[in-house]
């Protein structure tokens, strides 16, 4: 059966996106403080106006103001911002239900995690290209003064028996400078961007359809033509789309907050099912309770690709994994300032973090 497929991804400029990379190098800042910091500080921007708020139960001493004006600073604003801030220590009381002799669970919520050997980097393929596409521009929007941090991909892949055949559709739309013309545009972003990406993807590119700036103007960008605030891209981080998500984002959020953790670590073990050839697709979804030690339910969907029983599918994973909020924790080495730099262009499918790792 065919079928058509489409993710995005947005670049850091993007006012959500924005927000996730301030948030996530607050996160940074504790951590390489005090790696116990229990963190969830967030922010919205509008126009000159950056709001930061939420709970810090932290030793280190963060600079919020002069964290965010750096990092908006390095996207390209050349305004000056007002810093509105609200932040407060955690509840005492989720803090004592967490903090025990091991950490538990600093939420309820339910997690997922996903992987595909459609891709040697195990992730669907068009949220793969989407983020690959905006981490090229990003690199030559940087080398230029006519193109600015905003911008959006879309990529629309064909399925035929649940297996790519076809990029059918890249739509990418990127701020600029009001000196160039949309035809240099176009030619421009197909030449620098969309070009090089896709070469690796030459026996896909069969009558794919170009859009580029389809709004025609794209002059106004980031925090003064939108909006922004944490996790409100849940989709972008995750899968595209393509697999379920759980009930939190991931950014602002230290390690005790399964939201992140439990998501990274499903991923993980969903990724090693995969590169372990037990099965072509695996999502595996977990559920956890404030305060608790252990998981409350886990599942495990290979969706008919499994190569052996799924009860041995379900062994392997008990033999070999623990979703404990604190094994977590410790075998992904997530006390460490690393978050930032997953705050754009996907949580997954990037060598460098831990929870990309085959398991021997």
């Amino acid at each position: 059966m065919k079928k058509i497929l489409t993710s995005e991804s947005v670049n850091i400029g993007h006012p959500d996106k924005t927000c996730d990379f301030i948030a996530d190098s607050f996160l940074d800042e504790a951590l390489s403080q005090d790696p116990n910091s229990m963190m969830a500080v967030e922010c919205a921007i509008k126009n000159n106006k950056l709001f930061i708020y939420g709970e810090a139960t932290t030793k280190a001493t963060i600079n919020y103001d002069k964290i965010a004006k750096k990092v908006l600073r390095d996207i390209g604003y050349t305004q000056d911002f007002e810093i509105i801030k609200e932040i407060s220590e955690q509840s005492p009381d989720i803090n004592q239900a967490v903090v025990k002799q091991e950490i538990c669970a600093n939420d309820q919520g339910i997690v997922f995690g996903y992987a595909t050997n459609e891709t040697k980097e195990y992730m669907p393929l068009p949220i793969l290209l989407a983020h690959k596409i905006m981490q090229q521009y990003d690199n030559f929007r940087k080398t230029t003064n006519n193109y600015f941090a905003d911008a959006k991909c879309q990529v629309s892949v064909e399925y035929n028996d649940d297996k790519p055949q076809n990029i059918t559709t890249v739509l990418i739309s990127v701020s600029h400078s009001k000196e160039i013309e949309l035809e240099e545009i176009k030619k421009t972003i197909k030449d620098k961007v969309l070009t090089p990406v896709l070469l690796s993807y030459k026996k896909m590119i069969k009558n794919t359809n170009y859009i580029i700036n389809p709004s025609g103007k794209f002059t106004i960008w980031g925090s003064f033509s939108d909006s922004g605030c944490v996790g409100r891209k849940i989709v972008v981080d995750t899968y595209g789309g393509l697999a379920k998500v759980g009930g939190g984002c991931f950014s602002s959020k230290n390690a005790s907050k399964v939201d992140r953790s439990g998501a990274y670590y499903a991923r993980y073990v969903a990724k090693n099912i995969v590169a372990h050839k037990l099965a072509d697709r695996c999502e595996i979804g977990v559920s956890y309770g404030i305060g608790l030690k252990k998981p409350i339910s886990i599942y495990i969907d290979t969706f008919g690709t499994e190569k052996v029983e799924l009860k041995k599918i379900y062994d392997y994973v008990s033999q070999n994994f623990d979703f404990s909020p604190q094994n977590i924790i410790s075998e992904l080495d997530l006390n460490k300032p690393i978050y930032k730099n997953t705050a754009c262009f996907g949580h997954f499918g990037r060598d460098e973090f831990s929870w990309e790792r085959i398991k021997n």
